[in-house]
């Protein structure tokens, strides 16, 4: 038996608005710059806590449909932007130091990737961070919220399980209706009111809050495995 910490992609592990922005100008390309700049201004609001959006690419995707782009456009939009992920058309960066902090968490427990993103360069972003091979499980599209609770219940089948994400509703609720614990971070992780177990601005922020939680779990199991 062991814990398993369950990790989503953009927001938590992958920060920055570059591949956001990218959806922005390709969307841009179906309804002119006039949606860049409505999109950047949305964006702005979203990271200064003075909107309801989910997260960045929420934000931009209502733009989008408030400009009447249509919704095969507004797919390909999105699909473009995630083929740049990680070049210098569309930035990220992972928190700083999350690969001694994943390092750590790995000798403990398991750690899993679930992301409603692809696959395209993640794994190859996830290697060039140093991080890849620390997690036992990586899984893209997975169809987050409905798609979470298959990935949590199998989790939980070998120990406690704890969901960190930045979208309460996508990240952390379908974890808490199973019992799971949850770690909200990102932009609204002081403005949400979801009954979140920890909460931070990023990961690593929560670093002792996790390497508690983890040795908690570590703990309670009989026998913790070799991930």
């Amino acid at each position: 038996m062991t814990g398993t910490i369950v990790f989503d992609l953009d927001g938590t592990l992958a920060l920055g608005d570059g591949p956001i922005v990218a959806y922005a100008h390709s969307l841009a390309g179906f309804a002119g710059d006039g949606l860049l700049a409505r999109a950047e201004a949305e964006l702005a609001s979203f990271a200064a806590g003075g909107s309801d959006y989910r997260d960045g690419y929420h934000a931009v995707g209502t733009v989008a449909e408030d400009a009447g782009v249509a919704a095969d456009d507004i797919r390909t939009a999105y699909e473009t932007s995630r083929r740049v992920l990680g070049t210098p058309a569309a930035p990220v960066a992972p928190p700083e130091g999350i690969a001694d902090l994943l390092r750590d968490l790995s000798s403990r427990v398991r750690l899993v990737l679930a992301t409603n993103a692809p696959d395209a360069g993640v794994r190859e972003l996830l290697a060039e961070w140093g991080i890849a091979e620390l997690f036992s499980a990586t899984h893209f599209t997975v169809g987050k919220p409905d798609g979470l609770i298959a990935v949590v219940r199998h989790a939980q089948q070998d120990g406690p399980v704890l969901s960190v994400g930045d979208i309460a509703e996508f990240d952390l609720a379908p974890a808490a209706e199973l019992g799971a614990d949850t770690a909200l971070v990102g932009a609204t992780c002081d403005s949400s009111p979801f009954p979140a177990t920890m909460r931070g601005r990023t990961v690593t922020d929560l670093s002792d809050d996790l390497r508690a939680w983890a040795a908690a779990a570590c703990a309670s199991s009989p026998a913790h495995p070799t991930v």
